[in-house]
């Protein structure tokens, strides 16, 4: 990885309602406290909080980590919820 290139953390966070949020972030703990305390939260989880980080994985580039999003989205609960049960 370059120097002037960022890791991109891709997350899952279970919602208050018992959903699951799938988003990417350079800095998660910031994410994560701004899904669950302000205005810049996702407009999904703001209305689910709080929000409680289930699954998290290291990309090393943008690219990577929005192909990795999408593939899981697209996959099924039990397929998420394997992800961090499984290891």
């Amino acid at each position: 990885m370059k120097s002037s290139e960022k890791a991109y953390t891709l997350y899952i966070l279970k919602c208050s309602d018992d959903t699951y949020y799938t988003g990417i972030a350079v800095d998660i703990e910031k994410r994560l406290n701004e899904h669950n305390t302000s205005e810049k939260g996702a407009k999904y989880t703001r209305s689910r909080r709080p929000v409680i980080l289930m699954y998290s994985e290291t990309c090393t580039d943008k690219s990577t980590a929005l192909k990795r999003e999408l593939a899981i989205k697209r996959m099924k609960r039990a397929q998420k919820e394997a992800l961090w049960t499984c290891g």
